[in-house]
């Protein structure tokens, strides 16, 4: 089964807050979600979350926001840096990621 992250639109007062998940990083990652995944994580557009690899961002995000699970099986890509990832939930963060956006998946051939 291909597995990705999906956000709908931001139901928040201050969508621009960041929202922690606190984990063993020694940098919290900040995860930026599209407005199509938002509504899945409370709104929030930006999550601090530390995480080593997309598997674990992934498993941290469905505990704290279960909806979250039903995006993951209908597909999200993770952009780390501008380097797209689909499907490679082993794949380590580097410690100096700059830039996390989980994005909908895109359909198609």
């Amino acid at each position: 089964m291909a597995l990705g992250i999906f956000m709908k639109g931001a139901r928040v007062s201050n969508p621009r807050s960041i929202h922690p998940i606190f984990t063993a990083r020694s940098n919290p990652l900040i995860i930026t979600f599209t407005s199509s995944l938002r509504d899945a994580v409370a709104g929030a557009e930006t999550l601090s979350i530390e995480a080593r690899t997309i598997g674990e961002l992934f498993r941290k995000l469905v505990e704290r926001y279960p909806r979250m699970q039903e995006h993951l099986d209908v597909g999200v890509a993770v952009s780390i840096d501008g380097q797209i990832y689909r499907d490679d939930w082993g794949t380590k963060i580097p410690e100096d990621a700059s830039e996390v956006f989980l994005i909908p998946r895109i359909q198609g051939g």
